[in-house]
C-alpha cells in the first residue's frame, strides 16, 4: 500500500530511521511497502536485511526529486529493474548538478512508473506508468477524466515522518539544506505533516469510494520482489582474474613459488610446508582472485616505482609474502595464519595496502580501468552534536555569542531561553542522522556483477564513482573492500632516496628493503633504545618515544609488540603498564595467569595482538576458532550490537562457567579483552609497521639532514615542519631562509645547507614561484634586485613578501632598503603594458636611507610568512632571562621541585578514568632536548596551554622505568619581546 516510503537517507529531508521504518509498519499492519528514498539507496540493503525480522516485504525504488519538488517515483519489479534504477539515479548523481526530467528519458520495462497526480496536468501513460493519487486528491479526482481510468491509478500517500517532532524536524533539515532561517523557509521546499504512515485499514478506508486504487497498488507492490543473499557465505567480489578459477590457482601456485628464492636463499620444509598449507586454504575459500588482484595491483606500482606497504592481517600469510604484498616473514616471527585465513572464515581476507600520497590517485585510477565492475565505497558524514547545535541556531537566528556558548556546554539550562533550549534538545535528536555521503579512506570494490547491481553511485570530485552504502553494508551483501590506503611516511622516504642520490651520489642507490641487514645494524638499535626516532614512521610521537625508553627496545620483535601495546585498547586496560614490567623484569612474568601465559608465552601472558583475543577466546573461553574470529570482528565497533556477537559473547561466559573458572576471573579476562580487542593490532600489521619504522630508521641514521629535508617536504608526520627543522639543526644542518638563488618550490640541501622551499612561505603565489624557477632555469642566477624585476613578472605584493623574508640577501643590500626601492620603483613603473614586468621602468638615479634591520627583526618577519622563527626562540623573550636548568640535568633531580624553561611542541589531551581532562605536554629546551609533562586535571584547569611560546614550567620531577618526566604543579607562558618592527620608530633624516 506504501509505494513513497522515506527513511533519514533522504538526505536532509527524511527522519525515520530504517530499521524504525520497519517497526512501524509492523506495527501498522503494512506486509508490504516500497523504500523510495529521495535520489537515494544508500537504505535499501540495510532494510531487507532486518525485514525477516519484523515479517514485512520491502521492495525497492527512488523518489527522483528536484530538491523537494517530485517528479516521478520508479519501483523495481525485480533485481534487474533495481539495476536500471541505480544506474539511471547515477546517470544523474554523477553530473555537477542533480537535474531530474519531468519524465523517464530512457525505457525501464522492468520498473513501474509512479507519477504524482497534479490538477490539470496531462498525462500519456505508457504500459508500467501509473497516477498516484494522495489521500489529499480524491476530492479533485472525483471532476477528473481519471476517474473514469482508475486502472492506471494508485495510492500514493508518502510518508517521511513518524509523529509532529519528526515533522519539525524535518523542516529544521530542510532550512539547514537551504541555508535559510526557519521562518523564511519556503512551502515549496517542505514535505506535509501528514506525510506519516497510517494503519493499514485506515488507508484503505481513506479510499474505500475508490478500492480500485487499493487493488491497483497491492497488485502493484505483489508483483515487486528483490533478492540479496545475506548469510556470508559467498563472496560477490571478482570471482577469477584469469576468467578461468582453475587457471587463476594454477597462476597464483606458479606466482608463489617464483617469488621462494627472491625472500629465501635456503627455504626449508617449514617454509615448504606452510605454501601448501595456505595455498590448499586459500583455493578451498575461493580467495584466489583476491590475491592475484592484489599482485597486479601492486605489480603495476612496482613498475612505476612506487613505494607501498602491505599490512593488515595479510602480513600473516606466506603466499602474501612470496607475492610481495607485504615485507614481512610469517615463518621468522611465527605469525598466526589462520588470524588470516581459517576454514570457518567467510569474507575474503584483508590487505591494507598503503602508498605514498603523491600515488595513490595513480593506483586508482590503473584499478578503475584495470578492472570492469569498480567503484569506491562510501561513508556516512553524520551530525555531530556541536555542528548541529552551530546549524540549528543558525536555523533559528541566534546570535553568534549565543550559539558560542550552546557549544561550550558552559550554561545552566534552566537559564536559557526557549530558542536555545529548542537547538539544544533537537541538535540531540538529529546526532547521527546522516548528513552527506564522503569517501572511505581507501577502500574500493571490485566486483563480479556491475556495481549498480546493489547501489547507485556519485561521483565526488576526485571523479571516482563511489557507492551510496558504506563498507558495513557492503559486506552484508557479500562485497569485501581492497584497502588502498595513503601515508606520508612511504613519501617521506621515496624523497628521501632521490634527495640522498642527488646529495650523495656515491651511495646510490640505496636498498631500503634491506630488511635483514638493518635489523642488525648497530646505528638503529642506538635510535631505537634511546628514542631518538623524531621523523621516523610510527615511533617519532611522545608517547612511542615514551614508550620505548621504557622498554629501551632494540630490537625488530620489540618493536613489533611495542607497535601495538602502544594502541588504546592496550593502555587503557592497564596492561601496557604490566607489559613493560614483564619485559624489563623478567621476575615479574611469574605473576601472570598460568593459563594466559601458556597462551602466549611470547608477550608474557599480556594480550597484545588481535591474534591473543582469538588465542584466548579460544584456549580459555573455550569458542571455536570461527567463534573466536566472530568474537575478534565484533568488538571493532559497528558489529558489537548484532545478535550474533552477543550470541557469541555469552558462550565465552557460559563456557567459563561450565569449566569451573572463577567468576572474577572470567570477568576480568573480558574486561581486558573489551577494552582493546577494537583497537590492538594484528601481529602481521604491527610488523609491517615495523618494517616501515625500520626503513625510516635506517635514512635517519645514516642520512639524517636529507631525511629531514623529506619529513619537511611532506608537511611532517606527528609533529609540525617546525620542530623537524629543529631536528635537521640538531643534526648539523645549517638553515636557511628561502632564497631566490638557491631555493626551489620544496626544501632543497646542498652539502650540509638546507633551504627552506618557496611553498612554505604565507601568501606567495604558486604561479609567482613558478614564473621565478622557469627564468632561472633558463637563463641562469639573478645578479641584484634590478636584474630579477627586469626578469620576472611579478606584483609589489609578491616582491615584498620575497624581500621579507630575505630571499635576495645575496646582494649584501639591507632589506628594508630593498622594500624602499621596491616601493619606490612600483610607483615610476610603466604599466600601460601588461607583459611587461611591473617594475620595468628607466631607471632612476636616487639614494635610499640607512634602514638597518636586526636579527629579531628577521626573526618576526619569519614568524609571520613561516609561521615559526628560524633562530633559537628563547632569543625572542622579553626579559632574555630564562631557567638555567636543563633536560638533561632532571635525571639527577628526581623528586625535586625544579623550574625549567620550554619551548611548547605539542600538548596531547587525555582523560582520567573519571572522564576528567588532563594533559601530556613535550617541550624543548633552550638547548634544543626533550622536556615530557603531565599535567593532572586540577592543574590543567588552572594552569592551560595558550598556544605556542616558551613556559615557564614549576614542578616535581618523575621517573618510571628510566624515564624522566615533571608532574606540572604551575605553569605560564613568558612574554616574547615587542615586535621591533613596530617598536618606538625613529624619524628619519630625508
Amino acid at each position: 500500500m506504501y509505494l513513497n516510503c522515506h527513511t533519514y537517507y533522504s538526505l536532509r529531508y527524511g527522519t525515520i530511521q530504517p530499521e524504525q521504518l520497519l517497526a512501524i509498519a509492523a506495527k501498522n499492519g503494512v506486509q508490504t511497502l516500497a523504500l523510495t528514498d529521495i535520489n537515494s539507496t544508500s537504505a535499501c540493503m540495510e532494510v531487507l536485511r532486518l525485514s525477516k525480522k519484523y515479517e514485512v516485504k520491502p521492495v525497492f525504488g527512488v523518489d527522483f526529486r528536484n530538491r523537494a519538488t517530485q517528479e516521478f517515483i520508479l519501483i523495481a519489479k525485480n533485481n534487474q529493474g533495481f539495476k536500471a534504477i541505480n544506474a539511471y539515479l547515477s546517470s544523474f548523481l554523477h553530473e555537477d548538478e542533480v537535474n531530474i526530467p519531468p519524465r523517464p528519458t530512457i525505457d525501464l520495462p522492468d520498473c513501474f512508473v509512479v507519477y504524482p497526480y497534479q490538477k490539470g496536468k496531462h498525462f500519456d501513460l505508457k504500459p508500467n506508468e501509473f497516477l498516484g493519487i494522495a489521500p489529499e486528491d480524491l476530492n479533485q479526482l472525483k471532476f477528473s477524466k481519471w476517474n473514469h481510468l482508475r486502472s492506471k491509478l494508485v495510492v500514493l500517500q508518502t510518508v517521511s515522518f513518524q509523529h509532529k517532532k519528526d515533522f519539525n524536524t524535518h523542516r529544521l533539515l530542510r532550512a539547514i539544506d537551504n541555508n535559510t532561517l526557519l521562518s523564511k523557509l519556503p512551502q515549496s521546499e517542505q514535505g506535509a505533516e501528514y506525510h506519516v504512515m497510517l494503519p493499514y485499514q485506515e488507508l484503505c478506508a481513506r479510499y474505500a469510494e475508490v478500492p480500485e486504487l487499493v487493488d491497483n497498488t497491492n497488485t502493484m507492490l505483489k508483483n515487486c520482489k528483490q533478492t540479496f543473499d545475506f548469510s556470508k557465505t559467498t563472496s560477490n567480489n571478482q570471482q577469477s582474474y584469469t576468467h578461468n578459477i582453475d587457471l587463476d590457482f594454477r597462476l597464483l601456485k606458479k606466482l608463489t613459488y617464483a617469488g621462494l628464492y627472491y625472500r629465501y636463499k635456503k627455504p626449508g620444509k617449514r617454509v615448504f610446508d606452510r605454501i601448501e598449507k595456505e595455498l590448499a586454504i586459500i583455493n578451498e575459500k575461493g580467495f584466489v582472485s583476491y590475491f592475484l588482484i592484489n599482485w597486479r595491483i601492486l605489480k603495476y606500482a612496482r613498475s612505476k616505482g612506487y613505494f607501498y606497504v602491505g599490512r593488515g592481517s595479510g602480513a600473516n600469510s606466506i603466499v602474501a609474502y612470496l607475492l610481495r604484498i607485504t615485507d614481512v616473514d610469517p615463518v621468522e616471527l611465527d605469525l598466526y595464519f589462520e588470524r588470516f585465513i581459517n576454514l570457518f572464515r567467510t569474507n575474503p581476507p584483508d590487505f591494507d595496502i598503503d602508498f605514498s600520497w603523491t600515488d595513490r590517485d595513480d593506483i586508482t585510477q590503473f584499478i578503475f580501468k584495470r578492472f570492469k565492475h569498480t567503484a569506491l565505497i562510501a561513508v556516512y558524514n553524520t551530525f555531530k552534536f556541536k555542528a548541529a547545535v552551530r546549524e540549528l541556531g543558525k536555523v533559528f537566528g541566534l546570535p553568534k555569542a549565543e550559539i558560542d556558548v550552546l557549544t561550550t556546554g558552559k550554561f545552566n539550562l534552566n537559564q536559557l531561553d526557549k530558542l536555545s533550549k529548542l537547538v539544544l534538545t533537537y541538535s540531540e535528536y538529529i546526532q547521527g542522522f546522516p548528513n552527506y555521503l564522503g569517501i572511505h579512506a581507501g577502500g574500493i570494490l571490485i566486483s563480479e556483477q556491475p556495481i549498480h547491481t546493489y547501489t547507485a553511485t556519485f561521483m565526488p570530485p576526485k571523479g571516482f564513482a563511489t557507492t551510496q552504502f558504506d563498507m558495513v553494508v557492503a559486506e552484508d551483501v557479500g562485497l569485501h573492500k581492497f584497502d588502498i590506503l595513503s601515508q606520508r611516511g612511504l613519501g617521506k622516504i621515496k624523497d628521501a632516496t632521490k634527495i640522498i642520490a642527488k646529495n650523495h651520489p656515491e651511495n646510490a642507490p640505496l636498498d631500503i628493503h634491506d630488511i635483514k641487514r638493518f635489523k642488525q645494524d648497530k646505528r638503529i638499535k642506538y635510535l631505537l633504545k634511546n628514542a631518538k626516532a623524531i621523523g621516523c614512521f610510527y615511533v617519532e610521537s611522545p608517547a612511542m618515544r615514551m614508550l620505548l625508553k621504557k622498554l629501551q627496545v632494540d630490537n625488530y620483535l620489540g618493536l613489533v609488540a611495542a607497535s601495538s601495546v602502544i594502541r588504546p585498547g592496550v593502555s587503557q586496560s592497564g596492561m601496557m603498564r604490566e607489559y613493560i614490567f614483564r619485559y624489563r623484569y623478567p621476575e615479574r612474568r611469574k605473576e601472570a595467569h598460568p593459563v594466559l601465559l601458556s597462551i602466549m608465552p611470547e608477550t608474557f601472558g599480556v594480550m597484545v595482538y588481535q591474534e591473543d583475543v582469538i588465542k584466548v577466546a579460544h584456549h580459555f573461553g573455550g569458542l571455536t576458532l570461527g567463534e573466536a574470529d566472530m568474537l575478534r570482528r565484533g568488538m571493532s565497533g559497528k558489529f558489537r550490537s548484532r545478535e550474533e556477537f552477543l550470541k557469541v559473547k555469552q558462550q565465552f561466559f557460559d563456557n567459563c562457567k561450565n569449566d569451573g573458572k572463577p567468576e572474577a576471573l572470567t570477568a576480568e579476562i573480558w574486561r581486558q579483552i573489551e577494552s582493546f580487542a577494537g583497537y590492538a593490532f594484528a601481529k602481521g600489521h604491527s610488523a609491517s609497521y615495523a618494517v616501515e619504522s625500520y626503513q625510516s630508521l635506517f635514512l635517519k641514521a645514516y642520512y639524517p639532514l636529507e631525511y629531514m629535508v623529506a619529513c619537511i617536504n611532506n608537511f611532517g608526520g606527528f609533529y609540525s615542519t617546525e620542530l623537524y627543522v629543529h631536528e635537521a639543526r640538531m643534526h648539523g644542518g645549517n638553515i636557511q631562509a628561502p632564497c631566490i638563488n638557491n631555493s626551489r618550490t620544496e626544501t632543497v640541501i646542498k652539502g650540509k645547507t638546507i633551504y627552506i622551499g618557496f611553498m612554505f612561505l604565507q601568501h606567495l603565489e604558486s604561479k609567482t614561484i613558478q614564473s621565478i624557477l622557469k627564468e632561472r632555469d633558463q637563463n641562469g642566477a639573478f645578479s641584484s634586485l634590478d636584474d630579477f624585476t627586469e626578469r620576472v613578472l611579478i606584483s609589489v605584493e609578491q616582491l615584498s613578501i620575497l624581500i621579507k623574508i630575505n630571499a635576495f640577501r645575496f646582494t649584501d643590500t639591507n632589506k628594508r632598503e630593498l622594500l624602499w626601492e621596491a616601493h619606490l620603483k612600483a610607483g615610476t613603473a610603466d604599466v600601460s603594458n601588461p607583459n611587461l614586468s611591473l617594475f620595468k621602468a628607466q631607471r632612476v638615479n636616487y639614494s635610499t636611507p640607512e634602514l638597518p634591520s636586526t636579527a629579531q627583526e628577521n626573526a618576526f618577519d619569519q614568524i609571520e610568512l613561516l609561521g615559526y622563527p628560524l633562530c633559537n626562540p628563547f632569543k625572542l623573550l622579553a626579559g632574555g632571562l630564562i631557567s638555567k636548568l636543563r633536560a638533561k640535568h632532571l635525571e639527577g633531580l628526581l623528586e625535586k621541585t625544579v623550574v625549567i624553561d620550554g619551548y611548547l611542541v605539542t600538548a596531547k589531551p587525555t582523560k582520567t578514568s573519571g572522564r576528567k581532562p588532563m594533559f601530556f605536554g613535550t617541550f624543548l629546551d633552550a638547548d634544543g632536548y626533550f622536556i615530557d609533562t603531565v599535567h593532572f586535571p586540577p592543574v590543567a584547569a588552572k594552569y592551560p596551554f595558550r598556544g605556542k611560546g616558551v613556559y615557564r614550567i614549576i614542578g616535581v620531577v618523575k621517573e618510571e622505568f628510566d624515564c624522566i618526566t615533571i608532574e606540572v604543579a604551575k605553569m605560564e607562558r613568558l612574554a616574547v619581546m615587542e615586535d621591533p618592527r613596530y617598536a618606538n620608530p625613529k624619524p628619519i633624516a630625508v
